[in-house]
């Protein structure tokens, strides 16, 4: 928890399984994967992927890279569940660079912090 995981080289990958971590990758085709709760994954370099897949994950990457979200909802007893994993171009126009996205409601994605 509270950790980071990074990485430069090309072809390769960062991961984190802690909540409130990062991983981050500068690479090309490269990838950072976060699993964490509120956690965030960072890709910089051409054709990366960052993926956020936990609870309130959020990601971000550069023009050219893809970014992964997932929405989970609580049910009645408190136990949260996946409900969507969906992937996003990161075009610079429709999804920004260097912005974080998470899945709202409608699992659409949204700028936050």
């Amino acid at each position: 928890n509270y950790s980071a995981a990074t990485n430069t080289g090309n072809y390769s990958a960062a991961t984190n399984t802690g909540n409130y971590s990062a991983a981050t990758n500068t690479g090309y085709r490269s990838a950072a994967t976060n699993t964490g709760d509120q956690s965030a994954a960072v890709v910089e370099g051409k054709e990366s992927v960052a993926i956020s897949l936990g609870i309130k994950g959020k990601a971000k990457g550069a023009v050219g890279c893809w970014l992964v979200l997932a929405l989970w909802e609580q049910n009645d007893e408190l136990d949260w569940h996946r409900v969507a994993v969906k992937s996003f171009y990161v075009d610079g126009e429709t999804i920004k660079a260097d912005t974080f996205y998470m899945l709202n409601e409608k699992q659409e994605p949204v700028e936050v912090e």
